[in-house]
């Protein structure tokens, strides 16, 4: 099984009884699952991430301390840690992990301030504009199996996807990143016989082509390590992945480059239907950067809107 799922059986084997037993007082305010760091937070887990920061745990959150005062908090730790060492055959490791307490008894305004910098998950349009997609994914992944005060919940929920006009303005910059590096710049290094700033634009050209695809399916782009796993999931992008791995892994001497070519207009096109499917441009053409300005003019905040195109990447 994966790391969601041992914590899940670890739950509801030992976690759940504990709390029904111990702490019936504390269940109507409480909230329990597996969100956060991690790779089994997002299913991607395997042999090799096993190596550190993996256990059969999981989050037990707390709302504020005028509702829950510090000495349950402090009893619901001491029968956290006294929960078995071992279960079905994975150790719970004894040190901290890396970065500080992932599982356990935690505060949802801390973890929420930690994650995203805000303790109720309100984020102002400037905050929005700054975090880490990354810390968004971490704060809206893995599963909460119980959640009887609600608040967990609702703050995810409030984070699940960006506000449409950022997202839209995200996607525009994305857009145009995408000509200026693909369909432009490539070609034109290759022109000048500069194979590594070739390499460099496909590089900039794939980040922001799987950012957009993220940005049209309404999803956060995870931790960069786990962008491919993310992307074969999309149920309109995944068919890209191989595409993206050829432009990332392979040279430009001259017949790969006229492939690669073709790579990125077959990327473009893919990311353009999607974009003119949600009726975000009515532009002609085949490049990108007149697509860009007609999803950026479909901004209804007019600051925003009329910030530079690239504010927003």
């Amino acid at each position: 099984m994966n790391g969601l799922e041992l914590s899940r059986a670890f739950f509801e084997t030992w976690g759940r009884p504990i709390l029904e037993e111990s702490f019936p007082q504390l269940l109507p305010f409480l909230a329990v699952g597996l969100c956060g760091p991690g790779s089994e937070c997002f299913g991607y887990d395997d042999a090799v991430s096993r190596d550190h920061d993996f256990e059969p745990g999981f989050c037990l959150f707390l709302p504020e301390e005028a509702v829950v005062d510090r000495r349950s908090e402090f009893l619901l730790e001491r029968a956290y840690a006294k929960l078995p060492r071992r279960f079905e055959g994975v150790e719970r490791p004894v040190l901290q992990p890396v970065g500080g307490a992932r599982r356990g008894v935690l505060r949802t305004e801390e973890f929420f301030g930690k994650t995203v910098g805000s303790p109720n998950g309100v984020l102002t349009a400037e905050e929005w504009l700054t975090i880490p997609e990354q810390a968004l994914a971490e704060a809206t992944n893995g599963e909460i199996w119980l959640d009887n005060w609600g608040e967990v919940t609702r703050i995810r929920e409030d984070l699940r996807c960006f506000p449409e006009d950022l997202r839209l303005k995200k996607l525009a910059g994305q857009l145009l990143r995408m000509e200026q590096s693909g369909q432009y710049n490539y070609p034109r290094c290759l022109a000048h016989g500069e194979t590594g700033a070739a390499q460099l634009a496909v590089g900039e050209f794939a980040e922001s082509a799987m950012a957009a695809c993220f940005l049209l399916e309404r999803r956060y782009r995870p931790y960069y390590k786990w962008q491919f796993r993310a992307l074969r999931e999309l149920p309109n992008f995944g068919t890209l992945a191989p595409f993206f791995e050829e432009l990332l892994s392979t040279g430009n001497g001259p017949d790969r480059a006229l492939v690669k070519t073709g790579q990125i207009e077959t990327v473009c096109a893919a990311v353009l239907e999607a974009v003119r499917e949600q009726g975000l441009s009515e532009a002609q053409g085949a490049d990108l950067e007149r697509h860009a300005y007609a999803v950026n003019d479909r901004v209804r905040d007019p600051e925003l809107r009329n910030r530079h195109i690239l504010a927003a990447v």
